[in-house]
């Protein structure tokens, strides 16, 4: 189990019209241990897709599958923004919610954010999905993460404004905001410079650090030069 959560916050990594500076804020935060979440920042996004079926259907699979939607939501300084919805089923089934409406609007509006790839529940029918919790300062955020790992269905009661579970047939996944030649872009969050500069003959990087931009040395004459993870912000140009 331990090693499909890993393997899901390398690939999984969670929009486009804004940019923000990071400012003071540190960077994005991952669980190294165990690659259970990350802490979500300024020019990262959130991708939710949310697969729908036929009304009484088992929400897994190809039968009764109708389609899907797709929400995008920009971290920013404070709280996140909706950008950008796909909406393309002709009649969506009345028992199953809008894809912009799964994230609670109680949470649209804090500074803190923590995404879970994955909790399991005891007491809930759909036992495994990925978790958003949201805060107003890092220690609360800390509190409430360490209280999910442990008393996950108290945490993430009805009740609660600081958590969103996602269903079981909902795919979320972190994308960070970068610019490649000049032009805007999102990949996944884990991506590597490969990902964007294979082939170069010319590779430069600047990174934000401490409000600013600092460049970042690229040895295209190391096998490995290009397997540096990107991050939210990095200014990449090439040849």
């Amino acid at each position: 189990m331990r090693t499909f959560l890993l393997t899901c916050a390398i690939l999984f990594a969670a929009a486009c019209t804004s940019r923000h500076t990071v400012g003071s804020l540190p960077g994005p935060r991952p669980d190294a241990a165990h690659g259970l979440w990350v802490d979500l920042r300024p020019q990262m996004e959130l991708r939710i897709e949310n697969a729908y079926y036929k009304e009484g259907a088992v929400k897994r699979g190809i039968l009764g599958f109708l389609g899907t939607e797709i929400a995008r939501y920009q971290v920013r300084t404070r709280g996140l923004g909706l950008i950008a919805v796909e909406a393309t089923l002709s009649q969506r089934p009345r028992d199953q919610p809008p894809v912009q409406q799964l994230l609670r609007t109680s949470q649209m509006h804090y500074r803190y954010y923590r995404f879970f790839y994955a909790v399991v529940f005891s007491k809930r029918r759909e036992t495994g999905g990925a978790v958003l919790l949201g805060a107003e300062s890092s220690d609360e955020l800390d509190r409430l993460g360490a209280l999910l790992l442990t008393e996950p269905d108290a945490i993430c009661s009805g009740q609660s404004r600081h958590c969103t579970v996602f269903p079981e047939a909902c795919t979320v996944s972190v994308e960070i905001e970068i610019v490649v030649n000049g032009e805007p872009r999102t990949v996944l969050w884990g991506s590597l410079l490969t990902s964007v500069g294979s082939g170069a003959h010319h590779f430069e990087l600047l990174r934000r650090s401490a409000g600013g931009v600092t460049p970042v040395q690229v040895d295209l004459s190391d096998p490995n030069a290009l397997r540096m993870p990107l991050l939210p912000g990095d200014q990449v140009n090439w040849n």
